[in-house]
This record gives C-alpha cells, structure tokens and sequence, in this order.
C-alpha cells in the first residue's frame, strides 16, 4: 500500500510539475476574415511569389548580379543576422534555469569572535573548499514561460531579418528602376534639346535671310534653354541614386552598370495574389508581430509563477579547517542537503505591478499585431490596384505621345508649305516632351506597383533561395 500511495504521489508530483501557469498561447483570430484581396480580379489560392523567385520577376541578369551583391554586403542584413545570433544564445541563457546549479567556493581568512556570545574570543584562521549545488524545482513552470518567452524572441529576430533581406531586395529592384527612369529623361532630354536646336537654327535661318521676324527665335532659344537646364539636373540625380544604390549594395558611392531599359523589363500578365490568411505566414513583419505576441504571452504566466513559493535543493559538499594544512585530513569534512521553499509576502506590490504590466505588455502587443494584419490587407489592396490603373493609364499615355509626335511631324511639314506659323512647330514641340517624361514615371510606377506587391506579399519562401549563377554585370555606354 505505501509503494502504491508513494507511486500516486510521484505522479502527481510529476504532472503537477509539468503543468505551467498562465495562459497558453492561441493565434488571434484573422482580423477581418476576407474571402480575398480588395482590388483582386480572379481570386485563387496560389501566390505568384510563391511561383516566382525574385530574380526571375523582371529578366534583367544585371538586377539579379545586383541584388545578390546586396545581400552579400549588407551591413543592416548583417547586423541583421548577428542579433538572431544573440537571440538564440538568449535562448539559452533562459533554459539554463531548469538544470542544477553547481559552483565551486574557496576562502581563507582570519578572524575574531566575541565574547559576549559565550565564546572565547580567541583569533583564529580558518579555511573553506567546497561544492555548492542548488536546484529550483520549476513546479510552477517560471522558467518553463520565461524559455518559452525567449524561443517566441527568436523566432521574431528570425522574422526581423527576414523582412530585412526582403526590404533590400525591393530596395535595391526599385532604387534600379528609378536609375533607369531617370536614366530615360536624360534621354528624352537630349534628343528634345536636338530638336529645339534644330528648330531655332531653322527659324535664325529664316531670319538671317529675311524671310522671318526676331520673335521665332528667342521663342526657339527660350525653349531650347529650358530643356537644356533639365539636363544637368537629372544628371545630379543620377549621381544621386547611384549613390543611394551604392550603399544598398555595401560599398562606396561608384558607378552602377545597366541592364535592360523600363520598356524591356518582363512584367507578369497576372498577378494573382493568393489568400490573405496566407500573409500571416508569408510575411515576415506579421511572424515577427505574433512571436512578439507570443513571448508577451509567456510572460504573463511567468509573472503568475512569481507569486508562488520558488521550491527547490541546496546542497554543500567540502572541507573546513582552522588550519591549512589540516584542510584535506578526513577529520575536515562536512556537508549539508536541504530543501528549500522561499516566496515573497509583502513587497509593496512589486510583483502585482509586474503581473498587470505583463497583461498590458500582452495587450499591447495583440493590438500591434492586428494592426499589422490590417496594414498588410492595405498594402496589397493598393499595389493591385496601382498595378491594374497604372497599365491602363500607361496605354493612354502611350497613346498621348504616339499623337503628339504625329502633331509634331505634321506642324513642321505645314510650316515648310508655308501653311502654318512657327508657333504650331514650338506648341507642338513643347508638349511632346512632358507627355514622354509622364510615360517614362509611368513605366516607373507599374514596376514600382510590382515590387511594392511583391514586398507586400511577403516575397515568398523562395526569397530565402539564390539563383544558381548569377550572370555579372555588363555596363552599357
């Protein structure tokens, strides 16, 4: 019967200490729970970025040679991936709780004692080596929450460093792209620079021999000189991007080689963006919102466990002597074992302020992570629809310069046939050049909306991945 009552009792024992305090950690519910994107045409399960890895998006060898130098040099992707580091050594550090705590201790020393407490009050030396261990039974599961709370960190830092390599991949993809945009003003620039030239040499040609009034020309000059102020503009921001490129790929300011034109990057004829319940394990801000949730979680069991008693062993093994060679004779042994229980009874309420700041912590961190769903949901609604309204107004614009450029043909013709003034040619002219700056942005914009969906998606698992070979860069003149 006593060998049955003491199995009870260590099983009891055992459950008991397996159970932990506080509550158990449960994903919030999707807020809101959404069938599919805002802004999603033909709503299917599958994910482009899951198909998709990021370097066969746009076709370009020179943006792929890029990216993967950015993700080799990053010193943020780097500072990145050492804190993930430390957070797995935190892990460790927090674990470390739940094994016995064994220490080693040596002294010397010389004192005396008093003879009002009935010694003798002689000076003496006296020596001590020993072994200390001391164990706290995690009956309560303090450290079992406090483990727990670590692992949730480091999954987040995990998560941190993913969304970092994922920010440098779409930053540098749109960094390039802004560089070839303003790469094509510069040339827009100057073949409509030619053209004014052109113009106002035919007009000083006309008024050299008579055939003309002063005013064509200034009116020439005046838009010869405004296009060509342009010029020196955009190649101040040029060197500026190149710069910003610069420090995204890790390395000095310096010239950035070129690949394929806006018009030859490769854009997808669909998009399809997948489930937005999807996001929550795609995208690293939202891991790392609901670890951080999780740890929060953990802590508030852990601030429960503080309440109660920390139950545990102590133990002393070693020698005393009053004389240092007497110190290993068998005479100089002595040991202790003892169980301790130790829990706090007035504190000021320390520990129910620590237990109400863990919930608010948890609360707060709940609400963060709804935010970030909510965010999310946003991001990808605004880069569908950017991408689906900015290919429409890119076919109009397009349509825009192809008639201004007509305009432009048919007013010289009317002005060599003596059919129209000079103002016909410079209208004409003048309004051709903003409509090619506004599709050039245009360009820009629908590989911006594409890189800003394939960011807000999360980039897929495949960003983890790297191309086998990436192609080196070859400038273009």
């Amino acid at each position: 019967m006593s060998r049955r009552r003491a199995a009870a009792l260590g099983s009891a024992a055992l459950l008991f200490a397996s159970c932990a305090l506080g509550p158990d950690y449960r994903r919030p519910a999707e807020l809101p729970a959404q069938p599919a994107f805002r802004g999603e045409t033909t709503p299917v399960a599958e994910s482009f970025v899951d198909e998709l890895p990021w370097w066969q998006i746009f076709g370009d060898p020179v943006l792929v040679a890029l990216i993967e130098e950015s993700l080799a040099n990053s010193r943020d992707l780097a500072a990145a991936v050492a804190r993930v580091e430390q957070a797995r050594f935190l892990v460790g550090v927090a674990r470390a709780d739940l094994f016995p705590q064994i220490g080693y201790r040596a002294e010397g020393g010389r004192g005396r004692s008093s003879e009002n407490i009935g010694d003798t009050g002689d000076t003496a030396d006296f020596f001590l080596g020993a072994l200390d261990l001391a164990w706290e039974i995690d009956v309560w599961g303090r450290i079992r929450r406090a483990t727990e709370a670590a692992r949730a960190e480091l999954l987040a830092t995990e998560a941190f460093e993913r969304g970092v390599r994922l920010s440098l991949v779409a930053g540098v993809a749109q960094a390039y792209f802004e560089l070839r945009e303003l790469d094509l003003e510069l040339e827009i620039a100057h073949r409509s620079a030619e053209s004014f030239a052109a113009t106002r040499d035919l007009f000083q040609r006309q008024f050299e021999g008579g055939a003309g009034s002063r005013l064509p020309v200034e009116r020439a000059e005046a838009a010869l000189a405004e296009t060509e102020a342009a010029i020196p503009e955009l190649e101040s921001q040029i060197v500026a991007k190149e710069n910003q490129l610069s420090v995204l790929l890790g390395r000095p300011p310096s010239d950035i080689p070129r690949g394929g034109s806006l018009a030859e990057q490769t854009q997808p004829p669909e998009v399809p963006a997948g489930l937005p319940s999807a996001l929550l394990e795609r995208r690293p801000d939202l891991i790392e919102a609901e670890e951080i949730l999780h740890a929060a979680n953990a802590r508030v069991g852990q601030s429960i466990a503080d309440f109660f008693p920390r139950i545990g062993l102590t133990s002393f093994y070693g020698r005393q002597s009053s004389e240092l060679s007497t110190l290993l004779e068998s005479g100089s042994l002595a040991w202790s074992a003892a169980a301790l229980a130790a829990g706090p009874i007035f504190e000021g309420g320390r520990r129910w302020y620590l237990f109400k700041g863990s919930k608010a912590e948890r609360e707060a961190a709940l609400h963060g992570y709804e935010q970030g769903v909510l965010v999310a949901l946003q991001e990808v609604s605004d880069a569908l629809v950017a991408r689906d309204r900015l290919g429409l107004a890119r076919e109009r614009q397009a349509r825009a310069v192809a008639a201004y450029e007509e305009s432009v043909r048919l007013a010289q013709v009317r002005f060599w046939g003596g059919l129209a003034s000079y103002f016909e040619v410079l209208d004409a002219q003048q309004l051709l050049f903003p409509s090619e700056i506004r599709l050039a942005r245009l360009d820009l914009d629908r590989l911006t909306a594409l890189v800003q969906l394939y960011r807000a998606l999360g980039g897929g698992w495949s960003l983890d991945q790297t191309p086998a070979t990436a192609p080196a860069p070859t400038p273009t003149p």
